[in-house]
């Protein structure tokens, strides 16, 4: 059994690629209401995550967004549903459900494909500061 924070959304993305952690800074930036936790798919506990859940993790290139006992959800579902979870402004990012999921994951795997070439890829994943180590799991 994992051993996950209750109560929590976590979101688990590319260590080591400098959008994604521009994208986790973002989402911490924003999260008033301390919803989320963190966690690299590159750790153990990443892997884990994903085996609990039934992705296979050689398949994933994407985020995942997994609410313990609720759901999980990647690609632009992931991104969707993180936004709504922001609330306020960002709720306002719901508007592109109207795109039909197959359409907005093709400009999401157009993205994650460039990601490195665009933005840029780090040797190891994100150390978080002192201040915000209690939002990574381990």
């Amino acid at each position: 059994m994992l051993e996950l924070p209750t109560g929590k959304k976590i979101i688990l993305f590319d260590g080591v690629c400098n959008l994604c952690e521009a994208s986790v800074q973002f989402v911490i930036k924003h999260d008033t209401k301390d919803q989320f936790r963190f966690v690299s798919l590159q750790s153990e506990l990443g892997q884990k995550i994903l085996a609990h859940i039934g992705i296979n993790a050689k398949n994933i290139d994407s985020v995942v967004l997994y609410e313990p006992g609720v759901a999980y959800y990647y690609k632009s579902n992931a991104a969707l549903q993180i936004a709504r979870h922001l609330g306020g402004f960002f709720h306002f990012g719901t508007l592109f459900k109207i795109i039909p999921t197959g359409l907005r994951n093709v400009l999401y795997d157009y993205v994650a494909a460039n990601r490195y070439q665009w933005y840029g890829k780090k040797e190891s994943c994100l150390l978080p500061t002192p201040e915000l180590k209690a939002k990574f799991l381990e």
